[in-house]
């Protein structure tokens, strides 16, 4: 027995948040009564392609200057640059499949049941490799300040490897049972491509996204954040100080503030019946609310190159840096100026202790 969702079906697959059952409608039944809801396809269809768009260009931009620094300039020698790396191609996973729900929002799906489950997977593997890269970078930054001398010995680069492989397997193993229920078919002379969980798998399913992109993240960063602060609270450098502390709240806020509405949403999008949210025009609005929230969580990956890299003083020396040597170079090669300082140069206060000290505290 396949469930029906009282929620309508989103306009892109992405809603993997079990908006939908195994059959989706422009009606729904569960109070009895049909709803009607065309209303939310058409305002998704003209509002949603330019967001989207705006969101992969923005983002697309930024984290290819975290990858091409990290890897040019800061050599990645060290284990939260191996950390800011994956973080950055977790969002650019996640980011090329942006223009695909972009023109599906605006004309459905025509690319077939074998892309449209690639793509939800790619989104999904993006969306929980995100998460679990800022987790490792909270614990990674409680490391290095809170127990910094543990620390030299155990965050090495090798380490880094090897746990950011183990992240990726996890992230993929988190994403299957949304790639297996994903699907294309056709509805209505329409081609959708979405999620249809059976009833036992759509619960479970969403429990477990609000655990992990939630619940989880949540508890670490407070043990962790605690810690940090209690730390640099006795620290002397005030200066120092304040900019880290700054650092750590901009980093809690914005993620819960990009993502824990859509997450809300979802819950309240599955489990309707329990929360009261039956009726049509519950419905209607968990269908506006999912569109907007969702819309709202993926910028989050736009913010992630301000957050994790150019806040820092040091981030911002290395893509100056950059951009004198690999980009102002070639575009005007008369003009030594622009381009006279060397990545070795900048580089050359860095020390193991130093350097991973200052990542860690101010990227």
């Amino acid at each position: 027995i396949h469930s029906m969702s009282s929620a309508s079906h989103s306009l892109f697959p992405r809603d993997f948040d079990m908006d939908s059952g195994e059959t989706t409608t422009t009606y729904d039944y569960s109070d009895g009564a049909p709803c009607h809801k065309p209303s939310v396809k058409q305002l998704g269809a003209q509002l949603l392609p330019p967001l989207y768009s705006l969101v992969f260009i923005f983002g697309l931009v930024g984290n290819m200057l975290v990858v091409l620094v990290l890897i040019n300039c800061k050599k990645l020698r060290s284990l939260t640059d191996i950390y800011l790396l994956n973080l950055a191609i977790s969002d650019l996973l996640f980011l090329l499949t942006v223009p695909f729900w972009a023109h599906y929002a605006a004309n459905g799906w025509v690319l077939g049941n074998t892309m449209c489950k690639l793509f939800a997977g790619l989104y999904q593997i993006g969306y929980f490799g995100g998460i679990f890269f800022i987790i490792l970078l909270t614990i990674d930054r409680y490391l290095a300040i809170v127990h910094a001398v543990f620390a030299l010995k155990a965050r090495t680069v090798t380490f880094g490897v090897v746990t950011s492989g183990v992240t990726w397997m996890v992230a993929v193993l988190a994403s299957v049972p949304g790639i297996i229920f994903t699907k294309f078919h056709e509805e209505d002379s329409h081609y959708l491509c979405g999620p249809y969980f059976p009833l036992e798998w759509k619960n479970f399913y969403t429990i477990m996204r609000n655990v992990l992109g939630l619940v989880l993240p949540l508890l670490v960063m407070v043990i962790c954040y605690s810690g940090i602060l209690k730390t640099l609270l006795r620290c002397r450098n005030e200066k120092k100080r304040h900019k880290a502390v700054r650092l750590i709240f901009a980093i809690m806020l914005v993620y819960f503030l990009f993502w824990t509405p859509y997450n809300i949403v979802v819950l309240l999008s599955t489990f309707q019946g329990f929360f009261g949210l039956s009726n049509c025009e519950s419905i209607i609005g968990l269908d506006r609310a999912m569109q907007v929230t969702e819309t709202l969580g993926m910028t989050h990956c736009c913010i992630n190159p301000i957050i994790y890299a150019f806040v820092g003083e040091k981030f911002r020396r290395y893509l100056s840096v950059f951009f004198r040597k690999y980009i102002a170079k070639h575009l005007c090669k008369q003009c030594p100026v622009l381009y006279g300082e060397t990545a070795d140069r900048a580089t050359s206060t860095y020390t193991p202790s130093t350097g991973e000290q200052e990542v860690s505290a101010g990227l």
